[in-house]
Formats: C-alpha cells, sequence, structure tokens
C-alpha cells in the first residue's frame, strides 16, 4: 500500500466509517502509530494506551524496546498529536507472573522460550482485551503484520497472514484467544512496504517516524540472556559435561542455562569437525552435541495447543508449519493424540527443533493454530 492509496483504507475490510471506538495498543513505534492515525481516518473513535510492563529499576530510562519509559513518552506524544485520549494500563504484576517467570522457569527446564509470545496470550490479547471491555469499546488493535476477515468457507473469522510476507507476525499471534478474533482490526494487514508506513508518519509529522523497531527482548535491554538469568534464578547452574551421543567426554559447559538447541559458537571444546548442541539434558546435567546432520528431525510433538479455527482434527490433517519465526514453511501431516498433544510429521527434515519453542500451522494462508514444541 501506498500513501495515496490511504483514503481508500476507509472502505477495505472491517476498516469503515461510524463502527464504533477502538483501544489501540500504543508502544511507541512508528507501526502502532500508523496504525492509530489509519483507524481515525477510517473513522473510528481511537484511544490509545500503552502497558507498563517492565522496568529496570536500577536504570529506570534504560531504552527497553515497549516497555520502556521513552517507548510511553513517544506514544503518548502520538496520541497528543492525534487529539486522541492516552492511557497508561499497569500490567508489571501479570507480566512478571505470565511472562518473565515463565522465561525464567523454561530456562530452568531445559527449553528455550519466546516470550513474545506468552506476552499476546496474556496481556496484548488478555489484560489488555478486558480493560477495552471497561472502556466501553467495540475493538482492540495493535500494529502488528497479520489480516482478520470473515470467511464464508469455515463460518467464522479467522487470522491470515498479511500482504507484508517478510514481515507476516501471525506466527507470534496463534496463542489468542478465537473469541476475541471478530474484535480485533489490524490496520496495517495490506502494507506491503515499511517505508509506507513511515512516509505516513512523516506526513503527519510524527517523531517515530524513523524509529528503529525494537529486536530484543524488552526486559533484557543488552540481550545478554546469561547476566538475567543469574541475577534472577535463586541459585547459579551448576558446571557439568560436554559429551558425544556415544557418551565421549569432550569438555565442561558451565551451566544448562547458557546453551540452546542449535548452537555452536561457545561450546569451548575442539573436535575433528564442527559441533552443535544438539540436545540438553536435565537429570544428568549434560550438553550433548554432534555433527549438524544430527539437529534434523522428521517429527516433533507439541502440547499447550491453541488453535483458531474450528476443523475436525479427528483424522490426519495436511498443514503447512514453522518451528520458529524465520523458519520456512515445509508441508507437514498433523496428527492429534489421545492425550491432547500434537504430532506432526515434516515432509521434509527440520533442523534444530527446539524445546520450549512454538510450532503455528497453517491452512493455506489461515492460522489454524500453533503450540509448544516438547
Amino acid at each position: 500500500m501506498s500513501i495515496n492509496e490511504l483514503e481508500n483504507v476507509k472502505t477495505e475490510g472491517k476498516i469503515e466509517s461510524n463502527k464504533g471506538k477502538v483501544l489501540i495498543g500504543m508502544s511507541g513505534g512508528v507501526d502502532s502509530s500508523v496504525a492509530a492515525i489509519l483507524l481515525k481516518e477510517a473513522g473510528y473513535d481511537v484511544i490509545g494506551a500503552t502497558m507498563k510492563l517492565w522496568e529496570d529499576k536500577q536504570n529506570p530510562e534504560v531504552e527497553g524496546g515497549c516497555c520502556s519509559f521513552s517507548a510511553t513518552y513517544d506514544a503518548k506524544r502520538v496520541c497528543d498529536k492525534l487529539n486522541i485520549p492516552h492511557y497508561t494500563l499497569n500490567c508489571e504484576e501479570d507480566f512478571q507472573k505470565y511472562v518473565i517467570d515463565d522465561f525464567i522457569n523454561c530456562y530452568k527446564n531445559c527449553k528455550t522460550p519466546n516470550p513474545c509470545i506468552e506476552c499476546n496470550r496474556k496481556l496484548k490479547f488478555g489484560t489488555f482485551y478486558k480493560k477495552a471491555i471497561e472502556l466501553g469499546c467495540n475493538y482492540i488493535s495493535t500494529g502488528h503484520y497479520a489480516k482478520i476477515e470473515f470467511s464464508e468457507k469455515y463460518n467464522q473469522y479467522v487470522m491470515k497472514k498479511s500482504e507484508a510476507t517478510k514481515k507476516d507476525q501471525t506466527y507470534f499471534l496463534y496463542s489468542i484467544k478465537k473469541e476475541v478474533l471478530p474484535q480485533m482490526v489490524f490496520p496495517l494487514e495490506n502494507f506491503t512496504d515499511k517505508n509506507d508506513v513511515r512516509k505516513i508518519a512523516e506526513k503527519y509529522g510524527l517523531n517515530v517516524a524513523h524509529k528503529k523497531d525494537s529486536q530484543e527482548v524488552c526486559f533484557i535491554p543488552d540481550d545478554d540472556y546469561g547476566n538475567f538469568l543469574e541475577k534472577n534464578l535463586e541459585k547459579l547452574p551448576s558446571k557439568g559435561n560436554i559429551i558425544l551421543k556415544d557418551g565421549t567426554l569432550l569438555g565442561n559447559h558451565k551451566g544448562l542455562i547458557y546453551y540452546t538447541i542449535g548452537q555452536r559458537k561457545g561450546l569451548g571444546v575442539s573436535y575433528k569437525t564442527p559441533l552443535y548442541v544438539i540436545k540438553l539434558d536435565k537429570e544428568k546435567n549434560e550438553v550433548i552435541v554432534g555433527p549438524e546432520k544430527e539437529l534434523y528431525s522428521n517429527e516433533l510433538i507439541a502440547n499447550d495447543l491453541n488453535f483458531l479455527l474450528d476443523i475436525d482434527l479427528s483424522k490426519p490433517i495436511e498443514v503447512k508449519a514453522k518451528v520458529r519465526y524465520r523458519a520456512k514453511e515445509t508441508k507437514a501431516t498433523l496428527i492429534m493424540q489421545e492425550n491432547g498433544e500434537a504430532k506432526l510429521i515434516f515432509e521434509e527434515a527440520q533442523r534444530a527443533i527446539t524445546p520450549g519453542q512454538s510450532v503455528v500451522f497453517y491452512i493455506e494462508d489461515i492460522v489454524l493454530g500453533g503450540g509448544k514444541i516438547k
């Protein structure tokens, strides 16, 4: 979408005039800021809100992505510029419980979490949605790149991949409740170029027009996971052995929390071929390494499932799946197990399938659902 097509937004999809009141999550970034512009241009009664999720107590002004003081300030300035109300919602307690504590517990149990997914599930489309209802809003909105529309085929609202395939964020949104879908609006759904989003921000004179996207986990602004875990664990991790699958001892590791599946750098051992972490054994406190070929697998088991599409899953179903955000979608067969877990058999072997990460299932461009890799 180009800036010249801005006026057409009013008649595309769910974004029409006189649609009612919408609460939009304002992160202080350009995406959510432009989303607010598009909603207002479309005739919505727009309310901006920033969720205060986390604060570095030792340095409260540190840049921390969507959680920092400066992000809240930027969001408020944008709302002032657009002449819409802005609220700051204190959600630190829920964020600690559902995101930070989960992050720490995953690493304690040799899993590699994705905190953004938990934040979306519990906070941005959980707590935030409840607040929208309290404020009498008809919809909630964010600056995510995703699409919501009513499907005649499935007779329900569905989540689809955005037009911006390289920026599509449905992977991070699979875990929200399907009941919320009819109340969700993603104004950036048809944008294919981030530069067009920035041009709209420029047109409105927003200071965030060229603000960089946040890449790191918001509560670890220096991207030093090990240091964060050391400060928040009850006790420091124990050292142990680094071994091959056959038990050959190669050296020692400094603690399981510092390693993840697929890791090559920082192992501190030498071998005739490059080695990668292929497994973490919590019971034996061992890091198992091997050549790259041992990272590949054709299947996985997923639990903690969430489905956004009402279809019959009693029989195997063909899907496309992603085992991580940057991974390529691959054809797979989804088979539900009697215990409520899902087995996924891939057409092509996948590299570094990692416990704790999410796998997301698609039918064409529609999000079927997803779960946590076991």
